[in-house]
């Protein structure tokens, strides 16, 4: 029998939480990964992404029976007019995430990611008209001033992170008015993705420059990025169902961790002074962020 999403968030099963895990797991290995292809340019990488994508998204939608839901998105000029933008969104992110792994700024990767809940609080406060409690304003101005300190050390903004950050929480932001369940939403989004990601392709099979079939190994790492974007998403998506939102809070913070450790003992990437004042107060903030957070959340669910 299938959960109500009322008892799927009321409390934590194993088998949610073995998904989740799963899922930023996978995320934070995928730096290896990209590395494995950062000989390829990002734009290449972020068109094979979407295009092995689509059969791995669509099968999983024909073994569940759920392709109804994409027909009718397909047929809302509404529906299709914000999965175009969630696409071009998730398409930006994707794209400066492959360009970080490749030019070493891995550990501004981490940083976006880990930024990135307390610039959904900031959104939703200026967006939404939502009140940030007075915890999460210390926390948002804690990480604001961390991203300072790296400004003014390096002397320029760590676009990298702040790219991320923003891509991210916009695509977020707009994936709530996409309506449309998680699975169906990301075919939906790789399917409109897919008509421009196959003309780039193509225009650079013509010119003789692109990858795929130059070489064996090259092919099939392409190939492979199909699996490592479409299985951790989905995998995620279903953990999600049957976790408590506390539980997500806390579990989201696996990935830039493991990003993290991986710039910095797997690729070497420096931690130079600015990063070892900033990246303490980015933690700061998401403990004063999440706790609070946490204990109302289970409180809530305890009444």
């Amino acid at each position: 029998m299938a959960r109500s999403f009322d008892s799927a968030v009321s409390t934590d099963t194993p088998q949610g939480l073995g998904f989740a895990v799963a899922a930023y797991v996978m995320w934070g290995f995928l730096p290896l990964y990209l590395k494995a292809v950062s000989h390829i340019p990002a734009a290449e990488i972020v068109a094979h992404r979407v295009i092995w994508s689509v059969p791995i998204a669509g099968g999983l939608l024909i073994l569940m029976r759920r392709t109804g839901d994409l027909r009718a998105a397909l047929t809302s000029p509404r529906t299709l007019l914000m999965g175009c933008l969630t696409a071009a969104l998730i398409s930006i992110n994707w794209g400066i995430y492959v360009w970080s792994i490749a030019a070493e700024r891995t550990i501004d990767a981490a940083l976006g990611y880990y930024i990135n809940p307390l610039f959904s609080v900031a959104l939703g406060a200026i967006l939404l008209g939502e009140r940030p409690t007075r915890t999460q304003m210390v926390a948002i101005a804690l990480a604001a001033l961390a991203v300072i300190v790296l400004t003014v050390e390096a002397g320029r903004l760590p676009l990298a992170a702040v790219g991320l950050t923003v891509s991210w929480g916009f695509y977020a932001f707009c994936k709530k008015w996409l309506p449309i369940g998680p699975n169906q939403g990301f075919l939906l989004e790789v399917l409109i993705l897919s008509i421009s990601a196959l003309a780039y392709l193509g225009w650079l099979t013509a010119r003789g420059e692109g990858h795929f079939g130059a070489g064996a190994t090259d092919t099939w790492l392409l190939i492979g990025c199909g699996a490592v974007t479409a299985i951790p998403l989905i995998t995620y998506a279903n953990g999600a169902k049957l976790l408590r939102l506390s539980t997500i809070a806390i579990l989201q913070y696996i990935a830039p961790t493991m990003i993290f450790l991986v710039a910095v003992f797997v690729f070497g990437e420096e931690f130079d002074r600015a990063r070892q004042i900033a990246f303490p107060m980015i933690w700061a903030a998401l403990v004063i962020y999440t706790v609070p957070m946490v204990i109302r959340m289970r409180a809530g669910l305890g009444r």
